[in-house]
């Protein structure tokens, strides 16, 4: 966990920075086999999991609601929002919190890995060649060489449909009718 805390403090220090000094760095953490990166500028924290309060008759991949801070947040687990297999949680296990058309929402990821720069010129567009039933290919807006690796950068507006934006707005309701 201590490896968490400095990527935290790593998020917390471009968060602090202008918008320009966040330009071209992702968030990347993994998920099934695979390494994704969120611009940091939707990022807010990541936190550790805590317990989550069940949704009645919403989507499988939305576990629940998290209170942060006195904020109820919406979570989101990844791997299922994008037809993984589930996977246990674990210590590495955490909620990246983003914020999505001016809302807070979680994210479960399995495992942080770390913050890095990625030049425009470094990201090509998704392939449009292959299986075209790959549901994480519509989230994924971009390509991003890093080193010999490459990320899937998302789009965090595409993560959630109409529906779920509705659980993120009544979530949100609840947080302005407490304050």
């Amino acid at each position: 966990m201590e490896n968490m805390s400095e990527l935290k403090r790593q998020v917390d220090e471009e968060n602090a920075g202008e918008r320009d000094t966040q330009r071209g760095k992702y968030m990347t953490f993994k998920s099934g086999n695979e390494y994704f990166g969120l611009e940091i500028q939707y990022v807010n924290e990541i936190i550790q999991l805590q317990a989550i309060t069940a949704i009645p008759e919403t989507e499988d991949y939305i576990k629940g609601l998290i209170n942060l801070r006195g904020k109820v947040i919406p979570v989101v687990d990844v791997r299922l929002r994008f037809k993984q297999e589930p996977f246990e949680y674990n210590d590495r296990t955490c909620i990246i919190v983003i914020n999505i058309k001016s809302m807070m929402v979680g994210l479960i990821v399995e495992k942080i890995a770390e913050v890095v720069e990625i030049k425009e010129d470094n990201i090509l567009p998704p392939p449009s060649v292959g299986r075209t039933d790959k549901v994480q290919n519509k989230y994924v807006y971009g390509i991003g060489k890093v080193g010999d690796t490459v990320k899937l950068l998302l789009d965090p507006d595409k993560l959630l449909n109409d529906q779920d934006l509705t659980v993120v707005e009544q979530a949100n309701e609840m947080n302005v009718e407490e304050e």
